[in-house]
């Protein structure tokens, strides 16, 4: 991979020359062209334990992308005792990962200066999983049902909810971990998760039943990317350089998810390639869609940002008041990138 890599570094410096003037113009690179810049080391933390949800990032910094861009691109993984929001919010790591896009509005409600500027998933894989002799297709079939949700995705079934005007007194909620135990024993009708952790699914057999969140109306953004509003304002070139070279990345995973995966599995030997393969195709399939067609890879919707800022309020879920959209989200480096990030769906 990394002679690859080198090969595509030689040919691409051979084009600076040419390239660098049409990307100046477009406003993707600075004045003499962020090619011809010093190595920089860009520190990415993550809200999680790395895995495939990366796959992205491990396909562009073992092809060479990242190294293109003159980015030297180290992935901290993130866990239960890691404030990753905190530690960007620092200065301490340059560009963050969560998993969720409500974690982003609560943080700016709290005046903690970070803004997203591109997502990684177009749509959240939460669902709500059941079987056939107790099935939830719509959120009227959760009434009179026992749910087993995570005790931090309680303000999830409860914008559900609230959307269709079900009481909770006709909902029970039982509050379990990641397996999918309760539902097999009959402990709960119905069990939650992300549809791409597809070997905890595995128990659940073919005949699964899906209820996302998203189509019941909750619709949340997934692994959105963010930085503080000084990175934003004072390394836009960094930023645009990293989204660049991420949808390279990214793209390259769509189109070759085998080799993607075997990359992953190269860069984290505790993961297994067989899992990592399935997972990879359904996680995909989140990332592009009919908005990375139309807008690239990375883009978002300002209006759904809106609907989830006015959602979680109308849950009280913001202590120190709703946060404005402006101090959530910025276009910035979406409209500095727009000609180069794939758009594909």
């Amino acid at each position: 991979m990394r002679q690859l890599g080198s090969s595509i570094r030689r040919r691409s410096l051979l084009k600076t020359g040419a390239a660098a003037t049409g990307f100046a113009a477009a406003g993707l690179l600075p004045s003499g062209g962020f090619a011809q810049a010093k190595t920089q080391t860009v520190n990415l933390q993550l809200g999680w334990l790395a895995g495939n949800n990366q796959i992205g990032e491990i396909a562009a910094k073992q092809l060479g992308y990242f190294e293109e861009e003159k980015l030297n691109v180290v992935i901290h993984p993130g866990g239960p005792s890691i404030d990753g929001v905190a530690v960007v919010a620092s200065g301490r790591h340059d560009i963050g990962q969560v998993s969720s896009s409500p974690s982003l509005m609560l943080a700016a409600s709290q005046k903690i200066p970070v803004m997203c500027f591109a997502t990684g998933l177009q749509q959240h894989p939460y669902a709500y999983f059941s079987l056939p002799k107790k099935p939830v297709r719509a959120p009227k079939d959760f009434i009179g049902k026992k749910v087993g949700i995570q005790a931090t995705a309680k303000v999830l079934l409860n914008a559900l909810m609230k959307k269709h005007g079900i009481a909770e007194k006709d909902v029970e909620i039982v509050i379990i971990g990641s397996e999918m135990t309760p539902i097999l024993t009959g402990q709960t009708d119905v069990v939650s998760g992300w549809i791409t952790n597809t070997t905890t699914l595995k128990p659940l057999g073919p005949d699964r039943i899906d209820l996302r969140l998203w189509d019941a109306g909750v619709r949340l953004y997934a692994l959105p990317y963010y930085a503080t509003k000084t990175t934003i304002e004072k390394k836009p070139e960094m930023l645009a350089a990293y989204v660049r070279a991420a949808s390279r990345g990214w793209e390259y995973a769509l189109k070759n998810p085998d080799k993607a995966a075997a990359m992953l599995v190269k860069e984290y030997s505790n993961l297994n390639l067989a899992d990592e393969v399935e997972g990879s195709k359904v996680l995909l399939t989140f990332a592009f869609n009919a908005n990375t067609q139309a807008n690239g890879w990375g883009a978002f919707d300002p209006a759904i940002w809106q609907e989830q800022i006015a959602l979680y309020d109308d849950l009280k879920q913001f202590s120190a008041g709703a946060p404005k959209l402006e101090d959530v989200i910025t276009t910035k480096i979406l409209e500095a990138t727009k000609g180069a990030r794939a758009k594909v769906g």
